[in-house]
């Protein structure tokens, strides 16, 4: 049975930091593309982050550029996103997906598989 499995989310003061942890279970998260996803009350689901296969390439969103790093343990088979400098804005749960296919990509069309998320609140 194929699972993702986020944890790491809490509540954090503006400026703060948070790492989560997406962990997979009969699958090689080495062999898929990883993307992380956040969801706001209201809005959609928005990718965030994108990263390829053999993680020559990673996309990231504007607002979370040079904020957020997405890293792969691949022998945990454990992806993380660390997260400074958080802002209010970036309360919202988090996904961490899995796509087969062979380029990143930000829809979440895209993913096959989607772990249950994780909440994130940034509050003073």
């Amino acid at each position: 049975q194929v699972q993702l499995v986020e944890s790491g989310g809490g509540l954090v003061q503006p400026g703060g930091s948070l790492r989560l942890s997406c962990v997979a279970s009969g699958m090689s998260l080495d062999q898929y593309v990883i993307g992380w996803f956040r969801q706001a009350p209201g809005k959609a689901r928005e990718g965030i982050i994108s990263m390829a296969k053999n993680d020559e390439d990673t996309y990231y969103k504007d607002s979370v550029d040079g904020r957020f790093t997405v890293s792969r343990d691949n022998a945990k088979n454990t992806v993380y996103l660390q997260m400074n400098y958080l802002r209010v804005e970036d309360s919202a749960v988090y996904y961490c997906a899995a796509a087969s296919g062979i380029t990143i990509a930000t829809m979440p069309e895209a993913y096959d598989y989607w772990g249950q998320g994780t909440q994130v609140t940034v509050s003073s």
